[in-house]
């Protein structure tokens, strides 16, 4: 890497003024090491050196989580894993929506922090009487990540259980359970909120539970309202402290309480994500 002071500029002095396109490229890199990834894309559209500074492997290296090549064995299959070009080219795949164990989960980075966000389906789910449609159906939903969604009509004994394990990067973590009140369709192009099968949930709360093997717990109770909005109930957080630890979390949804029945829930799915990346919606 390198470039030379040649294309300089005279100040009509006889001396000439070094420009912008005339930072080495070692140099630039060096800048771009110091940026998040959206800033040093940006930067690379300035000129020659940016640009090729924004190629090197050990920039793009630095932004990647630790354990990025047990990310990339456990979400690629070998076909797709021979189509990746080097650490850049590493980081913009693991920024999209990456599905993985059939499609019933999908991971990506955080582009700005390069945290690892995860949402696992309903159908990875561990849902007491999923099997009789009399109180459980799974339905096209397109505003669900995997477009199908548990929806239950009505039931006694509600019990929802799952686990995942997985080598996470270093830092805090917070776990949530994404659902939705009531069921939502389209009518004439508008989103409409179908209410029938909702009762039940201000009653008795639902309880959430969370247990990781490195030695984490969480317990938390929530009453579920507000109908006709997504809403990701938080469970509990957990550390790693080891990122290159696999860690068995088990998380669970419940409301036993039999003395009345509850419906109108949407289950889209369990949500993973670092305490510095905002939640979404």
């Amino acid at each position: 890497m390198g470039a030379s002071l040649s294309g300089g500029v005279s100040d009509g002095e006889g001396l000439v003024q070094p420009r912008l396109g005339d930072i080495p490229e070692s140099c630039a890199a060096l800048i771009l090491m110091q940026m998040d990834p959206p800033e040093i894309c940006k930067l690379a559209r300035l000129n020659r050196a940016f640009r090729g500074a924004s190629l090197a492997d050990f920039i793009w290296e630095s932004k990647l989580p630790p354990n990025y090549r047990f990310i990339v064995d456990r979400v690629f299959d070998e076909s797709s894993k021979r189509k990746i070009s080097g650490k850049r080219d590493t980081y913009a795949r693991l920024c999209r929506s990456n599905s993985f164990d059939d499609g019933t989960k999908v991971i990506w980075l955080d582009k700005h922090k390069g945290g690892i966000c995860l949402s696992i389906s309903s159908k990875a789910l561990s849902i007491t009487g999923i099997d009789d449609r009399r109180y459980w159906n799974f339905i096209a939903n397109d505003e669900s990540r995997f477009q199908t969604v548990a929806y239950l009509q009505q039931i006694w004994w509600f019990e929802i259980n799952g686990e995942f394990e997985f080598q996470f990067p270093l830092g805090k973590y917070g776990l949530f359970f994404r659902l939705h009140l009531g069921r939502s369709l389209k009518r004439l192009g508008r989103r409409v909120c179908n209410s029938e099968h909702v009762h039940g949930w201000d009653i008795k709360p639902v309880r959430f539970e969370l247990s990781t093997s490195n030695g984490h717990r969480a317990v938390s109770q929530c009453y579920l309202d507000n109908p006709g909005n997504w809403i990701n109930y938080h469970v509990g957080d957990f550390v790693v402290d080891n990122p290159h630890d696999l860690i068995k979390i088990k998380y669970s949804m419940t409301q036993i309480d039999c003395t009345h029945t509850k419906g109108g829930v949407c289950v889209d799915s369990v949500l993973i994500y670092p305490s510095s990346v905002a939640k979404e919606p």
